[in-house]
């Protein structure tokens, strides 16, 4: 008899509401990331760092932080490429400093004698191609030998690392 119960219309309905929430939640998939964006004013008086995950997204926020009623071109701020699609802007870095243009702005290039935003000429993070570390450490102040750990880095990405540990070094002397 219990075991019918459990077959209620009611608990039935939740189950199958709790089925549904979880289908739209793994069909809608991983929320996209937001990523760090630099943007300037057309006179480049007025700079800020904004963090967003699309286009459509970063427009939206450069109206907030620039005070701009609307945005009529997004360019890179380099070299002045409109960036008007979707799928050119997550082909951009993380960093990449835009200008926002109102109706009737071009964009400039930066004159040599002014600032540039000076966020973006940090240097660029290094990558080794191989950085290989040794401890050599004594669990116990009494080991004779000790132990040694060796980690490797590869392209500042991949690592891998051995514990060597000797603990029965002094009893094979002996």
């Amino acid at each position: 008899m219990k075991s019918l119960s459990l077959l209620s219309t009611k608990s039935l309905s939740r189950c199958v509401s709790a089925s549904a929430s979880m289908t739209q939640q793994l069909l809608a998939g991983p929320a996209a990331r937001p990523r760090p964006f630099r943007v300037a004013s057309a006179d480049r008086s007025v700079k800020k760092g904004i963090m967003a995950d699309g286009l459509r997204d970063l427009l939206d926020k450069v109206r907030d932080a620039l005070h701009m009623p609307c945005v009529s071109a997004l360019v890179l701020d380099e070299d002045g490429t409109v960036v008007d699609t979707e799928e050119f802007f997550q082909t951009l870095e993380d960093n990449t400093v835009f200008m926002a243009l109102d109706k009737g702005e071009k964009w400039t290039p930066a004159q040599s004698g002014h600032t540039r935003l000076q966020l973006s000429d940090r240097p660029k993070r290094r990558k080794d191609v191989a950085r290989i570390t040794f401890d050599l450490y004594k669990s116990n102040p009494r080991d004779f030998i000790g132990c040694l750990n060796v980690k490797a880095t590869l392209y500042g990405m991949y690592s891998i690392s051995y514990d060597l540990r000797c603990h029965g070094a002094k009893k094979m002397l002996k």
